[in-house]
């Protein structure tokens, strides 16, 4: 069996772990092994936008999860895709850059998070942006990843969604990540002249001849190693062969939310009775480990348009190749944006503190194939769809171990629509949907809504099409949770497992509570902000006075 010993294992290289690697070896002090089950991100799909479409039903790049069936939503089991590939799911996203809304993270803060609320979390947005509005007191322009926005090439019904929220009593903002969070907005990406901006490309690419790094590929952690409560090293393998890898310091565990938890478990960290029944010897009794678990569902309204849409563009062979051609030579066009080019933050009504609702204007409107050999294709008409999910769902699902080998999927359970206030935004989300496609703008390109159609009226029509149609949207969190009580939290404000040593956790699967939009941002933040923690402890270890972090932009 092979043995090798780093400073540092982090066991994953998505979205957090790129950056981990990158910020924990830039001093050169610490030497960091990065561990990725999947290969790496070569491919020409990888770069372009709209790629996304060429992996979503991928195995050599998508775990391609599933939940178990969900007793809510007619007891479909939803589809949930993950990264299996450097840059994890962050590699094979739509690209929407949302950082939340402010009260999401002031929310982990009141949870007893010190340090989490949204001004302290704010200078790791900045840090690590490069962003098209410059430096400003939102905003950072000498960061690495770097944001887009998606004005200027969005296509033209996307100005009638605007001007439809408008007329429908809905403010426009020119930021979303900004001071102006709420409203109708074009999205910005994650993307750099027509390429995707990932944490793999930016952050650890660059820095892969850094002698005290190493990436090994292709390799599946199975567990955790502890000598009595601490945590020294992570047992692997690579085709058929066993490995061993030592921490001197520490193991961090980047896996995402579906897998981080998953190995907690293998490796006897856990709820006891559930790692009794599949014969794992607890290391210690943690009942939150795969708790907690939250995601984004969502469904689309379907219409029909009197004005052509990206369906006609790219629903031939001949626009399709048009399209190509036009992205290799200018790296510009629909190719180089994501699908989902408008949206926004509202409020599903009056009353509501804080919006509640986001929304995805598409101008092209598509089907999810229900074969992993089919593409994404326009609908054969000119068409746009509108969908929503609400921000903040209070439903609680779970990851559990579906046995003792990590071969074996982990089951995945959202447990969806299981509050009261879950069911009233399933409604309210589709009356908003409704009210904004009443605006004189919008009726003025719509010839009909497709589906759900005029006959879906009523409050219980609405829930029921959402209990039929609504799917992940690939959200997956919260399932190692962040807080102070090792009986309902997996980490603590540092990120550190609670009750051992030497175990960090740096991924989704660490928020308390779910962020308002996409994930991919917020979790490069978290990332950003636990490298200043691990070097900050490592500092402190040697005696020396750790550096603090950058001063909040807003006073």
């Amino acid at each position: 069996m092979k043995s090798m010993e780093f400073d540092y294992i982090i066991v994953g290289a998505g979205s957090a772990g790129c950056i981990l690697a990158n910020r924990l070896t830039e001093s050169g002090e610490h030497s960091v092994l990065l561990l990725e089950a999947g290969g790496a991100d070569d491919s020409f799909w990888f770069k372009v936008p709209v790629g996304f479409t060429k992996t979503y039903y991928n195995p050599e790049y998508n775990w391609m999860y599933y939940s178990e069936p969900e007793a809510q939503l007619k007891n479909r089991s939803l589809y949930c895709p993950r990264g299996k590939v450097q840059g994890g799911s962050g590699s094979i996203n739509a690209m929407i850059y949302v950082r939340g809304q402010p009260h999401d993270f002031d929310d982990w803060a009141r949870a007893g998070n010190a340090g989490w609320g949204y001004r302290d979390v704010l200078p790791y947005f900045r840090r690590l942006e490069s962003h098209w509005a410059g430096d400003t007191p939102y905003h950072g322009a000498h960061g690495k990843i770097r944001i887009s926005s998606m004005k200027d090439g969005a296509h033209a019904i996307c100005g009638t969604f605007l001007e439809g929220a408008r007329q429908a009593g809905f403010p426009v903002t020119g930021d979303i990540n900004g001071e102006d969070y709420e409203g109708a907005t074009i999205y910005d990406i994650n993307a750099r002249n027509g390429e995707r901006s990932s944490s793999s490309f930016e952050y650890l690419h660059p820095v892969l001849g850094r002698k005290n790094l190493r990436v090994e590929r292709h390799v599946s952690v199975s567990r955790v190693l502890f000598d009595g409560k601490r945590a020294t090293g992570v047992m692997a393998s690579r085709n058929g062969e066993a490995l061993q890898f030592r921490a001197k310091r520490e193991v961090i565990l980047s896996a995402g939310a579906v897998d981080s938890p998953k190995l907690m478990q293998l490796s006897g960290l856990g709820d006891g009775a559930l790692l009794a029944r599949h014969g794992i010897a607890l290391v210690h009794e943690l009942p939150a480990v795969g708790r907690n678990l939250q995601d984004h569902l969502c469904v689309s309204f379907y219409y029909r348009a009197t004005v052509e849409t990206l369906n006609d563009e790219l629903g031939s062979l001949f626009g399709k190749v048009k399209a190509a051609m036009r992205y290799l030579s200018s790296r510009k066009g629909p190719l180089s944006m994501s699908v989902n080019q408008s949206g926004g933050f509202f409020k599903g009504d009056d009353d509501e503190a804080q919006p509640n609702l986001q929304l995805y204007f598409n101008p092209l409107s598509y089907r999810i194939p229900k074969s992993s050999k089919a593409q994404l294709e326009p609908e054969p008409y000119s068409g746009f769809l509108l969908c929503f999910n609400p921000c903040r769902p209070t439903s609680r699902g779970s990851i559990e171990i579906a046995s003792s080998r990590v071969e074996d999927a982990a089951k995945i359970r959202i447990n969806a629509l299981t509050t009261p206030r879950d069911i009233r935004e399933a409604v309210q989300g589709s009356k908003l949907v409704r009210k904004i496609m009443s605006s004189a703008a919008l009726r003025a390109i719509t010839a009909e809504e497709v589906s759900p159609g005029p006959d879906v009226q009523s409050d219980a029509d609405m829930l029921e099409y959402f209990r039929e149609q609504s799917g992940s949207i690939y959200h997956l969190c919260g399932s190692c949770a962040m807080g102070p009580d090792a009986r309902t939290a997996v980490v603590d404000e540092r990120l550190r497992v609670h009750g051992v040593q030497g175990l960090r956790i740096v991924d989704a699967s660490i928020f308390p509570n779910i962020t308002s939009g996409n994930l991919n941002a917020p979790v490069m933040m978290v990332a950003e902000k636990g490298a200043d923690m691990i070097l900050d402890d490592a500092r402190t270890v040697v005696g020396q006075v750790p550096t603090p972090a950058e001063p909040a932009a807003i006073a």
